[in-house]
C-alpha cells in the first residue's frame, strides 16, 4: 500500500521529532536544513501510520540495514517497505513483498543529464513526449525504485536498469504539486 503526504510544511516539526525513535530522531536531526528534517521526519510518520493501518503494529519501528542499505524492520522480516521524498512529498510503501518506491520533482529537462542515464529506447520515448520534463521523470523514478526494490541504490549504468526485467510498476504523475512517484514491486 502507497502513503503519500505533500504538505510537508503542515506539521509540529519539534512534537513530531518526539514520536520518533533515537535512531530516527538522530539521522533527522544529522540534516542542515530544516526542509531535510521535515521529510526524514515525515517518512517516518507515513511508516509508522502505514504499519498501523496495514499490520496493526503500534511498536514504533527500528531499523536494521542490509548489504547495500535497504532498511528492514527489526523483527518483522515479512513485512517490506521502502521511503522516498523529495521537495514536494514523502513517499512510503509497505508490502508483503519486496518493494521499492521513489518520488521526484518535476525539474527542467537537461538532455546531457538524460543522455547519461536513458537507453535510446527511453530517449524516444522522451523526445516524443508532449512534456520531455515528466516523461524523464518518470522513466527515472521507475529505474530507482527497481534499484530501491533490490537494494543496490544508483549505479553507474543507469540505463540498463529498466531492461532487467525485474518488478512490476505503478507509476503517478502528480503535477498539480509538482511530483511523479513510482512503485515497483515483485
Amino acid at each position: 500500500m502507497v502513503y503519500i503526504d505533500d504538505h510537508i510544511n503542515d506539521f509540529d516539526l519539534d512534537a513530531a521529532l518526539l514520536e520518533l525513535t533515537e535512531q530516527r530522531r538522530e539521522q533527522a536531526l544529522r540534516f542542515r536544513h530544516e526542509q531535510g528534517r521535515r521529510t526524514c521526519v515525515l517518512a517516518y510518520l507515513l511508516l509508522m501510520r502505514a504499519l498501523r493501518t496495514e499490520y496493526g503494529l503500534t511498536a514504533s519501528p527500528v531499523f536494521g540495514y542490509g548489504e547495500h542499505g535497504k532498511p528492514f524492520i527489526v523483527g518483522h522480516p515479512e513485512i517490506h517497505f521502502n521511503l522516498s521524498h523529495c521537495r514536494e512529498a514523502v513517499a512510503c510503501v509497505v508490502s508483503d513483498r519486496p518493494v521499492g518506491i521513489d518520488v521526484e520533482s518535476v525539474r527542467q529537462y537537461k538532455d546531457s543529464l538524460a543522455r547519461y542515464t536513458m537507453n535510446d529506447d527511453e530517449l524516444r520515448l522522451i523526445a516524443e513526449a508532449e512534456r520531455p520534463d515528466v516523461a524523464f521523470t518518470r522513466l527515472w523514478t521507475m529505474k530507482e525504485a527497481r534499484l530501491k526494490l533490490t537494494g543496490e541504490g544508483i549505479r553507474n549504468d543507469m540505463k540498463t536498469v529498466l531492461g532487467e526485467g525485474r518488478g512490476v510498476f505503478t507509476t503517478v504523475e502528480c503535477l498539480a504539486r509538482n511530483y511523479v512517484y513510482s512503485v515497483c514491486q515483485e
